[in-house]
Parts: structure tokens; C-alpha cells; sequence
């Protein structure tokens, strides 16, 4: 069975600024189930370099074990990408990312992978503050090793084979948020209108963005007891309000209900526009946040859209001063500076 794409495209397919169609933006053909709800996320980040004129060989896609994690092979494919091990994705990334911060750093998991074995790992790498967008695809089960109940997994939630879940959830925006993540977004993955610009922003801010994106799965975790179903998820969740991303020299064209808005410059010039629909909620404000994620869990709903960001972020490259070339392309000048400078070092210390 071949797993490619078919290279015939319709000759009209739109163009970016770069020339390229979505077609350039796609990888092998998916073989997980078909609903999967991870497959609409894959579609939207080719949706969102596309429309975001990245050139591909700018991106490195990295992931770790897991039904989400064998997504990179779906889009993307003339990207750079790294299948690393179990949970240690975010290591991999941060050493990729301080040799070169050249590249656009785009790390898929799941809740597994994010939530259980790689929990440590994603803590350090949000309180690190690294340059680098983060989605997890979020089923709340194992689907590759039988649909067991993940750290996600809400209390009282049951898969379709499984008893109800006796342990309370691990909400990975509100571990985000006090690890000190400068961009934390919850979305669905049967929601693009809202997904998209949600991915756009996050690709546009400097610093570590996640997108919790909750993602049914359609084989263990779609029964009317589950509270990631497509059900469930379409009847509880709430948005913070609306969300446009605008590229730079790109005129705003969206229109809004009457309501607060607010435009957020993004480091590359672009702008994200918030119009603000739950007036509890201050995305500047990290208290507020935490606030906002609690009263919807006790109200038995899920909040979605843009929950917090950080306009004045600085990255882990700005903390340490890394070098502004990669790694690769220093010269022995660059890394032998010579006996006079090592001097001055040692003077510097003491």
C-alpha cells in the first residue's frame, strides 16, 4: 500500500507570497483512524505556513511517541523533523533551537507524552521561556496502546471500554501558566475558525507558546460518558471571545460584535486582534487566567481561544545572549578568540 500524497493538483490551486500552494505545505497520506480528530490539527498547520508564506525548509517539526506524535509525517514534509523518544521531545527542541535560532520550532504531543512520562520535561521547557510553538493534541486516552485513561483524562470521565476516572485532571494550560509560559491558547480541533489564528499568532510570538487542542478520539474516547467527545466538547466549551490574525501590511478586515477589542503587536510585526467576549478574563494578566481556567472547570465547561499572553516576552536566547549565527556557520575566529580575550574573561570573574 503506498501512504503518498498524489502530486497532481488542480493548476489553479491559490498561491502564497512565496509561490508555493498547500499541496507544498503536505506530507504522507494519514493512516490513523478516519475521524481522528488529530488530522484536522495537521490540516490547519499546513493551512497556517501557507497562509503564512513560511518557506518550508524554515521549519524544524519535532515530536516525541503517540498517536500525535506521528503526525509530523502528515504535513510538512519538506520540513525539517526529529521523531525523538517518549516524552523527551522538548529536550530535543531545545537543543536544536539554541544551535540555530534561525528555524521556526513547531513540537507536536499528546497528552501522554505531554502529561505523564514527559511531564518534567515540559515544565523546564515553558519555565525556560524557549522559542517554540508546542501543541498538544489532547484525546485524554492512549490510543495506541488500547484507549487507557492519560493524566487529562477529567474525573468521572469514562472511555468506551473503561470504568469511570478516579483521578483528578492535569490541566496543561494551568500548568503552563505557572511554569510561566508567555502564550497559552485551548482550542478544538473541530473548530479551525478558531484554531487558525490561533497557530498563526503562536508561530509569530518569540517565546514558549502551547495550544492545548482537544482532539477526540474516535476509537476509545468518543462515547457519550467521555469528556473529550466531539459531543461533549461542541456542547461545553466557551470561547474567550474572537480571535484575527493579521499579517503585516495586511489590512484588518474582520468585523466584530460591539464589545472591547484589542490589537497585540506580535514580534514580527504582526497583529493579533482580540475581541473580548468573557469580560472575567484579562489575557494580560497571568492571575486572571489561572482564575478564568478554575471557574470554568467548576462550572463544568471548557474555556477555549486565546487564555493568556505576554506582549513583552523575552525568549531564552535574549536570557542567555546565544550567539546570533548557528552554531555551524562560527568560524574558528568565532570559537578560538584567542589568549586576550580568555584573559579578559578571567578578569571579568574576579
Amino acid at each position: 500500500m503506498s501512504y503518498q500524497v498524489p502530486k497532481f493538483r488542480h493548476p489553479d490551486l491559490p498561491l502564497n507570497d512565496l509561490g508555493y500552494t498547500k499541496a507544498d505545505y503536505e506530507g504522507t497520506i494519514s493512516t490513523l483512524c478516519a475521524g481522528c480528530g488529530h488530522d484536522s490539527i495537521s490540516g490547519s498547520i499546513v493551512r497556517a505556513c501557507h497562509e503564512l508564506s513560511i518557506e518550508p525548509h524554515k521549519i524544524a517539526k519535532l515530536s516525541g511517541i503517540g498517536c500525535s506524535s506521528k503526525t509530523p509525517a502528515y504535513f510538512l514534509g519538506k520540513s525539517h523533523g526529529f521523531n525523538s523518544v517518549h516524552g523527551r521531545m522538548p529536550s530535543v527542541v531545545t537543543g536544536a533551537a539554541l544551535a540555530n535560532r534561525d528555524l521556526i520550532y513547531l513540537g507536536v504531543s499528546g497528552d501522554g507524552d505531554t502529561a505523564s512520562i514527559g511531564m518534567g520535561q515540559f515544565a523546564h521547557v515553558a519555565r525556560r521561556n524557549l522559542n517554540m510553538v508546542y501543541i498538544v493534541m489532547n484525546n485524554g486516552c492512549y490510543g495506541l496502546t488500547k484507549g487507557q485513561d492519560s493524566a487529562t483524562a477529567d474525573r468521572g470521565s469514562a472511555s468506551k471500554k473503561g470504568d469511570p476516572n478516579i483521578y483528578s485532571a492535569i490541566d496543561l494550560c494551568g500548568t503552563a501558566l505557572q511554569m510561566g509560559a508567555t502564550f497559552v491558547a485551548r482550542s478544538f480541533s473541530g473548530d479551525k475558525e478558531q484554531l487558525l489564528p490561533l497557530i498563526k499568532a503562536a508561530m509569530s510570538h518569540r517565546g514558549f507558546a502551547i495550544i492545548d487542542v482537544i482532539s477526540p478520539c474516535v476509537t476509545f474516547n468518543n462515547n457519550p460518558q467521555s469528556t473529550k467527545s466531539y459531543e461533549f466538547v461542541r456542547e461545553h466549551s466557551e470561547a474567550t471571545g474572537t480571535i484575527d490574525f493579521v499579517p503585516m501590511h495586511k489590512e484588518i478586515t474582520a468585523h466584530y460584535q460591539p464589545g472591547s477589542s484589542h490589537d497585540v503587536t506580535l514580534h514580527d510585526g504582526s497583529s493579533l486582534r482580540l475581541y473580548k467576549a468573557d469580560e472575567s478574563l484579562n489575557p494580560f494578566d497571568r492571575r486572571s487566567a489561572v482564575a478564568a481556567l478554575e471557574d470554568h472547570r467548576d462550572s463544568g465547561s471548557i474555556l477555549t481561544g486565546l487564555i493568556y499572553i505576554n506582549e513583552d516576552s523575552r525568549d531564552l536566547h535574549e536570557v542567555l545572549e546565544t550567539s546570533q549565527r548557528p552554531l555551524n556557520q562560527l568560524d574558528e575566529a568565532d570559537l578560538c578568540p584567542g589568549n586576550k580575550m580568555l584573559v579578559n574573561i578571567n578578569a571579568s570573574l574576579r
